[in-house]
C-alpha cells in the first residue's frame, strides 16, 4: 500500500509473479554511496529499512486513495543482510530521512482477501525528504482526515527535498487468515510498489555514486490488520531498494510472508513540476 508510490522496503513477499505474459525481473540490491551531512564518513549500503503510517480511503466505487509517511530507521548494505549503526552513518544523529507518497488505485475482495492494485495516478507523487539538523521528532507528524490529503510534517522549514518521483504500479494483499497475523493483527499481508526517482541537485549531493543514479525506486512492506472500508489508519515496516530498470522486488531478499507480489507495469512518465 502504500503513500512512498512514496515509497518510498526486510519484510513481506515470498514469491514474485508473471503478470499478462511479461516476464518480470526480480530486484536486486544495487549499492550506492552516500555522503551525509555531519561528522560520519561516506559509506555504502545497498538498502533502507524504516516504518510507515498511512491513511487510506476506500471508495464505494472499487478504488482507494492513500497518502503516506515513511520514515527510514536504518541503512542495510552486504546484499540487504548487514544493517548499519547510526554511528556509522549519521541517521538518526546528525540526520533524519523521511518520503511522503500518495497514490491510488482498486481494490477487490474474495474469499477473506482483500487485494489492492496500485496505479499511475495524477494525483499520486514520492518526496524523498532529508531533516538536517535532525529536528522533526515523529510527534511532529500529523496525518491527513483521508486518503487524498497530505501529511503535514511541522518545523520543516530547513528541511531538504533529496528526490522527487511518480507511482508507476503496485499491488498488496491483506489475508487476515495467515498464521502470521495473529491475535494481534500484526504481519496480516504485504505490498510492493515502484516509483520513478528523480534526484534533485541537493539529492545528488546525498546520494553520490552511482553519477547518474538509479532512475526508479522500489518499496516492500507488512500490512498490520485492518478493515479496508471508510477511512482507515495503516501501519507497518516498509523498506527501499533501487534500480535502473522497471523491476519486481526480489522474492528471496525481501519477503517472509508467502504472498506473491507483482510490481511490473510499462513505465509512464510525464513532466511534473517539483515541489
Amino acid at each position: 500500500m502504500n503513500a512512498f508510490s512514496k515509497t518510498i522496503i526486510a519484510t513481506s513477499i515470498a514469491a514474485a509473479a508473471m503478470f499478462a505474459g511479461a516476464t518480470a525481473q526480480a530486484a536486486s540490491f544495487n549499492p550506492f554511496t552516500i555522503n551525509p551531512p555531519g561528522t560520519a564518513a561516506n559509506f555504502q549500503a545497498d538498502k533502507i529499512t524504516g516504518n510507515y503510517t498511512e491513511v487510506a480511503t476506500f471508495n464505494g466505487d472499487g478504488t482507494f486513495n492513500v497518502s503516506l509517511y515513511w520514515r527510514a530507521g536504518q541503512f542495510v548494505t552486504n546484499g540487504g543482510n548487514t544493517p548499519l549503526e547510526g554511528g556509522e552513518t549519521g541517521l538518526g544523529f546528525d540526520y533524519g530521512i523521511y518520503a511522503l507518497y500518495k497514490a491510488s488505485g482498486t481494490v477487490t475482495m474474495a474469499n477473506g482477501i482483500t487485494t489492492f492494485n496500485f496505479a499511475p495516478s495524477e494525483a499520486g507523487d514520492l518526496k524523498f525528504v532529508m531533516d538536517a539538523p535532525r529536528n522533526n521528532p515523529s510527534a511532529s507528524v500529523v496525518a491527513p482526515v483521508d486518503g487524498s490529503g497530505d501529511f503535514i510534517i511541522t518545523n520543516s522549514g530547513d528541511d531538504t527535498v533529496l528526490a522527487t518521483g511518480e507511482p508507476l504500479t503496485g499491488l498488496g494483499t491483506l489475508n487476515p487468515s495467515l498464521s502470521t497475523c495473529g491475535n494481534g493483527g500484526i504481519n496480516c499481508g504485504s505490498f510492493g510498489s515502484n516509483t520513478t526517482f528523480n534526484l534533485t541537485s541537493a539529492g545528488a549531493d546525498f546520494f553520490i555514486t552511482p553519477n547518474p543514479f538509479y532512475g526508479f525506486s522500489f518499496q516492500s512492506g507488512q500490512l498490520n490488520n485492518f478493515n479496508p472500508t471508510g477511512t482507515q489508519t495503516i501501519n507497518g515496516s516498509l523498506d527501499v531498494v533501487f534500480s535502473n530498470a522497471a523491476e519486481v522486488p526480489e522474492p528471496a531478499s525481501v519477503g517472509l510472508l508467502g504472498l506473491g507480489m507483482l510490481g511490473l507495469y510499462a513505465a509512464r512518465r510525464r513532466n511534473k513540476k517539483a515541489a
